[in-house]
């Protein structure tokens, strides 16, 4: 019987995996870290999710503790359900834990390897933070798009006003309306403008790229030597099609930022600045990739805190009265909020963290990787595992928060001050989100706006009922919802166009 290609290929991956493991096995001298048994070759690769993995990693967490590994091919998995441990082995050893998984169909196949979630830690990575650092790093940064987050706010308040887009949809547009305006000084006009678009598809194919389980080249890389011609190849096929809708997602509003300042306009945005300096050839390039990430990822996130907002909102009525009378009280009903009110709300800062905490958009973060062997409180950790930080049982430990499957913002009130889910939402050690601060920014003043303006309530015989969805990055099932305003209709479009 003759060997196909195929059967080469797999040949040569099983004989890898053996000098492999027995290589591991001559220098390991610490056991590894616990986890659920295996089968030959293959580990534990029918013990991986598809979807909703948060869930199943708790669940293996409370048979196998708060640091468990798995084996997939002779790839180790070490999945982290403790902020405790996360912070010593992803923070205090950041030179170790500071790299990222190597993941073929996104990096390579659909070319998405320069963006900052994938990047290794190296020099881009470096450059990409400190742009990020200079231009949005810092509170006195931020400060500077106040303005233009105002205006974007109002904006938002006066097509919930109109009520004729969906609202899902309408939080969508709005975050990435605010990433296009700060990052490239591009103005969002219509509902399905194309620059939306562009994100949106782009991360749509992001996420299934990076997907655990959504493409066998991510477990074998080895596949990508097979050629496109050979059967069951498809994906190479999809992957070109992804890589042009990703380059565009950089491309298309980098070209504009770089035309405006050719006209000696929109240098007030991030993009602007930096194209205003004398930039390298090099740091241009760096200078794309950097602000795609932030058109990309940021924009997603943001509107997933938004809608969960006014989704608890809508269930949670008696919480929204009690920030209405925290509004009321500290700002007036003459005008709209503004981000300098922030620190006059506390109540509405506790329920912001309460959403971030109850919905946890990342639910595994993103995967770190280590850079060299390792051993972490007597447990062996080899160079080169998949580190996964289980943002949501974070979120959701009891050892942590009373009732962590209650949606009650007082947690974070002084007198219980349990701990700010900031703290791991947004990553760990030097893959933190840069963003984060603009991110908080967009998600208060618009919050704020909301309530400020509007009634937020069920519609009769239709409850709305709060449901996360599976994803890389995670969306609530979306509901209906009366959205109406407090305020007299004239009065509030008078605040909104002033």
């Amino acid at each position: 019987m003759s060997l196909t290609l195929l059967d080469y290929l797999l040949l040569l991956w099983g004989l890898y995996l053996i000098v492999r493991l027995i290589q591991r096995q001559s220098t390991q001298r610490f056991p590894l870290t616990p986890g659920p048994r295996g089968y030959p070759l293959i580990g534990n690769l029918l013990d991986i999710p598809h979807s909703y993995e948060w869930l199943t990693w708790a669940k293996l967490g409370e048979v196998w503790g708060d640091l468990f590994s798995l084996s997939v091919f002779g790839n180790t998995i070490v999945v982290v359900n403790s902020y405790t441990r996360a912070v010593k082995m992803l923070n205090e050893k950041n030179h170790i834990y500071s790299e990222r998984p190597y993941v073929p169909m996104a990096s390579v196949t659909c070319e998405f390897g320069e963006t900052m979630g994938l990047l290794p830690n190296d020099r881009r990575l470096k450059a990409y933070r400190k742009m990020f650092h200079d231009g949005l790093g810092t509170n006195a940064g931020i400060k500077t798009f106040f303005p233009q987050e105002e205006d974007l706010a109002k904006s938002f308040i006066g097509k919930l006003m109109e009520g004729s887009e969906d609202l899902n949809d309408l939080c969508f547009h709005h975050s990435g309306a605010i990433i296009l305006r700060i990052a490239y000084g591009y103005d969002v006009k219509a509902s399905n403008d194309p620059m939306i678009s562009i994100s949106t598809l782009a991360m749509e194919h992001f996420s299934e790229a990076t997907a655990q389980g959504g493409f066998l080249v991510n477990t074998i890389p080895f596949l990508l030597k097979v050629p496109e011609w050979f059967p069951g190849t498809g994906w190479k096929a999809v992957g070109k099609i992804w890589a042009k809708d990703f380059r565009a997602m950089e491309d298309v509003p980098f070209a504009f930022a770089k035309d405006r300042i050719a006209q000696s306009q929109g240098k007030d945005s991030f993009v602007g600045r930096w194209l205003s300096k004398s930039l390298s050839a090099r740091e241009e390039k760096d200078l794309k990739h950097a602000a795609g990430a932030m058109f990309g990822a940021g924009s997603e996130t943001t509107a997933i805190t938004i809608y969960t907002f006014i989704l608890m909102m809508s269930i949670h009525q008696d919480i929204q009265k009690d920030i209405q009378k925290e509004i009321d009280s500290a700002i007036g009903s003459d005008r709209l909020p503004t981000c300098e009110d922030k620190r006059d709300l506390p109540y509405l800062e506790a329920v912001l963290k309460e959403v971030k905490r109850f919905h946890t958009s990342v639910p595994c973060s993103l995967p770190h990787c280590t850079l060299e062997d390792d051993v972490h409180d007597g447990m062996f950790i080899p160079k080169g595992s998949i580190i996964i930080p289980n943002a949501w049982k974070m979120a959701h430990d009891p050892a942590v928060y009373k009732d962590p499957m209650t949606f009650d913002p007082t947690r974070f009130l002084e007198g219980r001050k349990e701990q700010d889910p900031s703290e791991y939402i947004f990553g760990f050690g030097r893959r933190i989100c840069p963003g984060r601060l603009l991110a908080d920014a967009s998600i208060f003043i618009t919050t704020a706006m909301i309530i400020s303006a509007f009634e937020i309530s069920p519609i009769p015989g239709e409850p709305p009922v709060y449901e996360n969805l599976p994803g890389l990055i995670s969306r609530v099932r979306p509901f209906k919802c009366r959205i109406t305003a407090r305020k007299d209709i004239s009065k509030l479009r008078a605040l909104v166009e002033g």
